[in-house]
């Protein structure tokens, strides 16, 4: 067990901290329960039509007691609109990995409480995310769908464009032997027909279940042919003519019985090896404690080894070349019995802790053992010093070695994350296999006082070479301007707005999410499938 903690539950420093940490949770929460609470005013209109609720569906798709990994929960959050108050955030999806049947899988479900179900162009960045997560990890896709489609008045060439990447991964992941499977509790029409045309299983709801390439309306203009949707594309109808629907279920909740028996018939964990009992000793030093820890600023200096020491089994780490480019953190410990590297900040890159790091993530990668990296740095060292002693060749080797690591690579953004150190941390754009952020962090390119710093001499530097007077005031306007754009653009509720990451979650369930992520990448390596060339065709 780690001996050197300082921290002391109820101390001042401590004390606020933690309140500032849970008033950054608290805000978070109230975003998606935004969401939630918009969608439930439908609840009136669903039971109309004989349904239940989106959050229902997934409520009842799950196996009771097993955990769920949200997914991009604030996904279009900021996007659409410059009102913080208006937003809607999670856009129209609510997206996780969770268990059916005793099947680990990823689920989408078509929020159809907001704007029908309409697609926007966050949502088809979660969806394509959620795609390819499923693609990586070998997970079997569930899809409940109820939706408008793309949204007409929000329309944009390229969303068309890219949104065909939807059906095309559709077609990728049957082809990769991972079933499919689509339950048609409402309208999949235009392009989103394809969304069951591609699945390998279809379950249509009788009576409200309708997919077609075009509904009632757009084919009365388009050709003068008067037809209902039932008669387009209703289950019925798909059931007994065409062919695309496999089950059909009196109701939602009789559709989402039988979802759960075709995962349950798919026998998917038959060649999985046994679990491997493993030893698990919680830390010593309690997780909750993480939220007095870690300053709710990020410009706040702390020691990583005491967030480390409330992630890991049994507090209990190994710090590898620990004089040596101390402030980048190299640390050997188990979670949740898993063996992991983590790499962590006390401060900035140097050239020797890139050097360690490098070392230490391929070292990580010859034994298969999956990294870590927890993000509290504002980049790589600049300077005369820094620059002679090589800060460009060494970053670089560490940002080689971080693109081309085999093993899983689970990244959460604790506090700072900015310019370069974020590629060398496993940033997004480096596709670690998950990356969620903490509601306190922040990431871009610099700070917004950096930037404002950095534009001011920029400008005074032209003036000085034009000859003029710096007009102080006009200066000052921009400097404020400046800071305020960048801090507006590293608050992770924007970042996660732009799916930028796969979730902004609460300190505190760290090691749970590691540990499921974790798990979720183990299992991937061990399942063997079945490709083929094409995927699986309908009759």
């Amino acid at each position: 067990m780690w001996q050197g903690s300082r921290i002391t539950p109820g101390a001042p420093g401590y004390t606020s901290n933690r309140a500032a940490m849970l008033r950054a949770v608290e805000t978070l929460r109230a975003l998606e329960a935004r969401t939630a609470t918009k969608s439930e005013q439908r609840r009136d209109r669903f039971r109309q039509r004989g349904q239940i609720t989106p959050r229902e569906r997934l409520a009842r798709l799950l196996d009771p007691g097993l955990p769920f990994l949200r997914l991009h929960s604030l996904a279009g959050y900021m996007a659409d609109t410059d009102d913080a108050e208006k937003s809607l955030p999670g856009s129209t999806f609510l997206i996780g990995i969770g268990f059916v049947s005793g099947v680990r899988a990823m689920i989408v479900v078509d929020d159809s409480g907001i704007n029908a179900g309409a697609l926007s162009p966050m949502a088809l960045q979660a969806m394509l995310s959620a795609q390819e997560i499923a693609l990586r990890q070998k997970l079997p896709f569930l899809h409940l769908v109820e939706s408008a489609g793309a949204n007409l008045m929000n329309y944009r060439v390229e969303d068309w464009a890219q949104g065909g990447a939807v059906f095309r991964n559709l077609a990728r992941l049957s082809a990769a032997g991972l079933p499919t499977v689509a339950v048609l509790h409402g309208p999949s029409t235009a392009g989103g027909a394809y969304m069951p045309g591609l699945s390998d299983y279809v379950i249509g709801v009788r009576r409200n279940g309708m997919a077609a390439l075009a509904g009632a309306a757009l084919v009365h203009a388009a050709t003068g042919e008067t037809a209902s949707d039932a008669e387009l594309g209703g289950a019925e109808m798909h059931a007994s003519v065409s062919g695309l629907v496999e089950y059909m279920a009196q109701d939602d909740i009789h559709a989402i019985d039988m979802a759960r028996r075709v995962m349950a018939r798919l026998d998917w964990n038959r060649d999985m090896p046994a679990p491997q009992a493993r030893s698990v000793a919680e830390p010593v030093h309690d997780p909750d404690e993480i939220a007095g820890v870690v300053p709710a600023d990020w410009a706040t200096p702390y020691d990583m080894r005491e967030l480390v020491a409330r992630l890991v089994d049994g507090s209990d780490f190994d710090e590898f070349k620990p004089d040596f480019g101390p402030a980048t953190l190299c640390l050997q410990a188990r979670v949740h019995g898993v063996t992991v590297g983590i790499l962590a900040n006390n401060g900035p890159i140097d050239p020797a802790g890139a050097n360690k790091a490098t070392h230490f993530i391929q070292a990580c990668d010859q034994a298969g053992t999956p990294l870590v990296f927890l993000n509290n740095t504002t980049g790589y060292m600049v300077g005369v010093e820094y620059e002679r002693a090589g800060m460009i060749k060494h970053g670089s080797k560490m940002i080689q070695s971080v693109a081309n690591a085999r093993v899983p690579k689970i990244t959460l953004y604790t506090g700072a994350s900015f310019g370069a150190g974020n590629y060398g941390m496993c940033g997004i754009a480096y596709q670690p296999d998950f990356l969620f952020a903490w509601p306190t962090s922040r990431s871009g390119v610099m700070g917004g006082a950096q930037a404002a710093r950095t534009m001011s001499l920029v400008a005074r530097a032209g003036a000085e070479r034009r000859g003029v007077d710096m007009d102080e005031d006009r200066l000052a306007t921009q400097e404020a301007a400046i800071e305020a754009l960048f801090d507006r653009q590293s608050s992770p509720f924007y970042t996660s707005g732009k799916v930028l990451d796969h979730g902004v979650i609460d300190p505190r369930d760290s090691r749970k999410v590691i540990a499921f992520c974790l798990q979720t990448c183990l299992e991937a390596q061990k399942r063997r499938l079945n490709p083929n060339a094409f995927g699986v065709a309908r009759a």
